[in-house]
């Protein structure tokens, strides 16, 4: 049985981003997330479409690596150094609010709960989603590998 740590990352996030987009109605974008910036540290907004789904399943994911988690130190995962002009560049947080808003998202789907001392982290249901994409992408993988593998031996 495969499971998020065994598939690669941007893959297995590709792939849930989908998914969360097809079958999850109470995953949706917010009216202000075409114009917002996800934090301090970049410039401009993100420049594609699909960003907010993207940005769910990374947090699903990150809810699941790290057991349980708060929307502070997520913020803090996804920061970055924001460029001070000529002074030294410092680490900052990523915006909250689109954090956030996802989560409560993501908990409105029963993907995630809250686990009082911690933050949130992951129901059943979203641990079996889980499960079950990245059993998927480590198939899809695995036929690559062979596909490959073929198609160099036949060259």
């Amino acid at each position: 049985m495969a499971t998020p740590y065994d598939v690669s990352a941007s893959k297995f996030i590709e792939k849930l981003a989908k998914y969360l987009k097809e079958n999850v109605d109470a995953v949706t974008p917010p009216a202000w997330a075409s114009i917002a910036k996800t934090g301090p540290h970049v410039e401009k907004q993100p420049q594609n479409p699909d960003w907010w789904y993207i940005r769910c399943a990374s947090l699903l994911r990150k809810i699941y690596v790290h057991e349980a988690i708060g929307v502070e130190r997520l913020s803090t995962k996804y920061g970055g150094r924001k460029d001070f002009g000529v002074k030294p560049e410092h680490a900052v947080r990523a915006g909250r609010a689109a954090i956030r808003k996802s989560i409560q998202q993501l908990e409105t789907a029963g993907l995630v709960e809250t686990s009082k001392p911690k933050g949130r982290k992951i129901t059943r249901e979203g641990r079996k989603i889980l499960q079950e994409i990245a059993e998927s992408v480590q198939k899809e993988s695995a036929k690559e590998v062979t596909h490959s593998a073929k198609s160099s031996k036949g060259g």
